[in-house]
């Protein structure tokens, strides 16, 4: 009987408990694993008593459609710079010493770039087995086509334009949307799109206060008093650095300033993007990330994480997985935006 961990990392996103009914269904359910869930990402293996979950096929009924994680999930759990009383401490041999103690032949981890990056250290500095499952709405991992959470996440984004769409017009306004991106601006730009966003403004494109004004400017001649402004988190003015939390009110103050008596109002998405429950895409990705993390354990193939390529799912080694995962600025999405008279800023 093989005795595995599985443990989630991160900010949540939609669709991890499918992945973790699915590791459940398969692995415990047809391969007779033995599963432990580990509550609160690495955390659980760093309290003492140790937070755990025997997981089975009944103990988890029902999570498929719920979002969230039912193990719990931290940002601020890294055991090789773990808080103490006394400052900063490594704590990366505990883990170790907890998976030994279990008896666990390795983890199973499910998490962005920060979480899988800890995955490959606890390889590569203390031997821990590990398989990542890559998760991040951001969709920004290089190595795999799509992450789950993402379709959720633009969808949120979508509705959440159609509903400002109609106080904008209803005003003569102009919205802008604030959502997640602080690196790529995917998000931004599916969910700008779907939503029929007059300006999308991304982190991988500068914008210009001035061709952002023009726009709007544009509609008003042709009879549209209102628009729709899409801003990731991330986005700068050209030739600016990027100020944490004030992406939105910049862009906002660039078009009262050069629009004045435009009403300008601000709607900042934030945790909204990961809530509720996941679209039907997520949990099927969900389940296929869940199984093939089952097939490439059963493989032996510790030390990757499972990925999408080409429609297929297999996978790729950690240390190469982590990579980043922009907007291009030859991206075809960028071409259909800008066909479609999206002005994205610069």
């Amino acid at each position: 009987m093989k005795s595995i961990g599985i443990l989630t990392g991160g900010g949540d996103a939609p669709g991890l408990n499918a992945v973790i009914r699915a590791v459940v269904k398969y692995g415990v359910g047809q391969n007779g694993w033995r599963l432990t869930g580990i509550e609160d990402s690495f955390n659980g293996l760093l309290c003492r008593p140790y937070r755990l979950m025997p997981l089975t096929p009944t103990s988890c009924r029902g999570i498929l459609q719920r979002g969230g994680t039912i193990l719990g999930t931290t940002n601020r759990g890294d055991p090789f710079d773990f808080p103490g009383p006394e400052g900063r401490v490594n704590r990366a041999s505990d883990v170790k010493d907890a998976v030994d103690s279990l008896k666990l032949e390795g983890l199973i981890v499910v998490g962005g770039d920060g979480t899988l990056r800890i995955a490959r250290r606890l390889m590569e500095d203390f031997g821990v087995a590990v398989l990542g499952v890559p998760k991040t709405i951001d969709n920004d991992i290089a190595a795999t086509d799509v992450t789950f959470g993402f379709a959720s996440a633009v969808a949120c984004v979508s509705d959440a334009l159609d509903r400002l769409h109609a106080t904008a017009e209803a005003h003569d306004r102009v919205l802008i949307l604030e959502v997640m991106g602080r690196d790529a601006g995917w998000i931004a730009l599916h969910g700008g799109i779907a939503g029929g966003a007059d300006v999308i403004v991304i982190p991988e494109i500068p914008w210009s206060g001035e061709r952002i004004a023009a726009k709007i400017s544009d509609r008003r001649k042709i009879g549209r008093q209102f628009s729709l402004v899409v801003v990731a988190e991330g986005a700068r003015p050209a030739g600016e650095p990027i100020v944490p939390g004030k992406a939105a009110a910049r862009v906002a103050h660039e078009i009262e300033t050069r629009l004045p008596g435009t009403d300008v109002r601000v709607t900042v998405l934030g945790h909204l993007q990961r809530g509720g429950s996941p679209v039907a895409p997520d949990r099927v990705l969900a389940t296929r990330y869940g199984v093939g993390a089952v097939d490439l354990v059963e493989a032996g193939r510790w030390g990757e994480m499972v990925c999408l390529r080409d429609g297929r799912i297999d996978g790729v080694r950690l240390e190469l997985a982590t990579q980043p995962h922009p907007v291009r600025v030859d991206d075809p999405l960028i071409h259909v935006a800008r066909a479609v008279r999206i002005e994205l800023g610069g």
